[in-house]
């Protein structure tokens, strides 16, 4: 009855929040006008021609931001081609002022009421949630249970997980390219932004409200991991370790640091992953930031080539990928429920190879180039680091990392971006493989040959391959994430961290192909 009552609690008010997109409509009535001419948002030099073409809407009104959007977007249009070359809007220019049009024109009663629907939307959605998961502790012996996990619609790619993974993309293609449709989303958290930052006007930004439901996911998702794996302290103990570090280094303090006037910091986050780390308005903001700026500085670049190769070589990729990073928490919590749909195919896993490796090449060569032309300040390669920049971004950061990596969870499994794109995964695969003392140990007499290893592996390993041979696990792509273990009704795999003598067992040596098996 209680998880009954979680899922219809869920379920409206789901629905109430995709009914916010479109509840009160938009219109440009005077009162908006009013406020869209005092508004400090747009910039001294285009304000003018900017205000004359969206003057050209002021008295019609839109019943959903579909027809909204393409209306401001057609006057941003009008307004760059009167102003000429030289002044015109820049890329980064027109998600924000299409935004803040969409707030002040919307109609929605969430208006002075942004507490109460992020509430009666997220909040009761949350509470939903957890109604549905906690009931589990004393109806269920602790154990996993995959019981019909393949005929599920909504975990084995039916019609529910289909519905989830087409909301997911578009809210990533809305939240990266189009904000203004989810303007009354972002509106709700509001209150959050100015709770965190202790201004009492703040509004907040799509990236606010991202980081917001992104944190809220994991912490609601970590619980159910937690009440589904409850019988492994390891499982338990880096679910907690998960949600630490995205709610206090990836969400609080970055917003903190932010309210404070300092730059935007998120003190785990890596080179390559973060791939703007070296980009120069980045490295101006930090050397402009004072002493916490110069320390910002000198900790990512301490942290992304020496301390996390160096955790690596003692204790696997696992520390970072299954413990600390926000994508693969968000894949581990959000993305537990898909984890089975994992391509585990040898094809598959030659496309990881080079898709992955080629991915961080892409990633050196474009900061490579950003470099020299920061350091010769505009003199060397001044002509391709942008439009690298750019592609790197819209392809890799975006789509690859965020539509594919996240949307396709209930299509290709939930490490689709750690698993084919992420570039710091990259590096730390290597020095798992070639130079880490971290390994899954087999013990082959006592397998049964079950499979649920092989089903449960988010990284597409045929585990029960290796545990039916006693062959060590060493391969570049495990994240440690230990459900492989977990899972084993007869405790045939432990991971470890030991001697690297030793570490590639005689069988290790031997090929996958034609019946035989490769550590890579």
């Amino acid at each position: 009855m209680v998880r009954r009552t979680g899922m219809a609690l869920f379920l409206a008010a789901f629905i109430g929040f995709l009914g916010l997109l479109t509840y009160g409509g938009f219109e440009i009535d005077d009162a908006a006008w009013s406020e869209i001419e005092q508004s400090s948002r747009w910039q001294d030099w285009h304000k003018q021609p900017f205000l004359d073409a969206i003057g050209e809407l002021r008295g019609q009104s839109w019943s959903t931001p579909f027809g909204f959007v393409p209306a401001i977007n057609a006057a941003i249009d009008k307004a760059d081609e009167a102003m000429g070359d030289g002044v015109q809007f820049q890329k980064w220019d027109r998600q924000p002022y299409g935004l803040e049009l969409a707030r002040i024109a919307s109609k929605s009663p969430i208006g002075g009421r942004e507490g109460l629907f992020l509430f009666l939307t997220v909040g009761l959605a949350c509470i939903g949630g957890l109604l549905y998961a906690l009931p589990r502790i004393w109806l269920e012996p602790a154990g996993i249970k995959n019981n019909g996990v393949m005929f599920s619609k909504a975990k084995s790619r039916g019609w529910i997980g289909i519905g989830v993974g087409v909301f997911l993309i578009g809210l990533y293609i809305a939240l990266y390219f189009h904000p203004a449709y989810i303007a009354n989303w972002i509106r709700l958290t509001d209150p959050a932004t100015r709770l965190i930052s202790g201004n009492p006007d703040a509004r907040a930004s799509q990236w606010f409200f991202y980081g917001f439901l992104y944190t809220l996911s994991i912490l609601v998702m970590g619980v159910r991991m937690m009440v589904h794996y409850r019988h492994s302290r390891y499982h338990l103990l880096r679910t907690v370790s998960i949600i630490f570090f995205q709610t206090g280094f990836a969400f609080l303090i970055p917003e903190i640091l932010v309210a404070l006037n300092k730059p935007w910091f998120d003190f785990k986050n890596a080179w390559p992953l973060n791939y703007t780390f070296f980009h120069g308005w980045s490295l101006d903001q930090f050397q402009n930031g004072g002493a916490l700026g110069w320390f910002m500085l000198f900790w990512g670049i301490g942290l992304s080539l020496l301390l996390i190769p160096l955790l690596a070589a003692f204790f696997g990729k696992r520390w970072y990928c299954s413990w600390v990073c926000g994508c693969g928490g968000l894949a581990e919590t959000l993305g537990d429920p898909y984890r089975h749909l994992s391509d585990k195919s040898l094809k598959a896993w030659k496309i990881e190879r080079w898709l992955i490796h080629g991915v961080l090449v892409f990633a050196v060569i474009m900061t490579g180039a950003t470099l020299a032309n920061y350091l010769s300040e505009g003199k060397l390669l001044a002509e391709y680091t942008g439009p690298v920049q750019e592609w790197y971004g819209f392809l890799i950061g975006s789509i690859f990392a965020g539509v594919v990596g996240t949307g396709f969870y209930p299509f290709m499994g939930n490490r689709v971006w750690c698993r084919f794109g992420c570039p710091l995964a990259a590096i730390l695969g290597i020095v798992q493989k070639y130079k880490s003392r971290f390994r899954i140990t087999t013990n082959g007499g006592q397998c049964i040959s079950c499979g649920n290893c092989s089903t449960y592996c988010e990284m597409g390993i045929d585990v029960r391959a290796y545990a039916q041979r006693g062959q060590n696990i060493i391969r570049a792509s495990c994240v440690g994430c230990g459900v492989c273990a977990a899972v084993c009704p007869r405790g045939v795999l432990r991971l470890e961290n030991g001697p690297e003598e030793g570490r590639y067992n005689e069988v290790s040596l031997l090929q996958i192909g034609d019946g035989k098996i490769d550590a890579a």
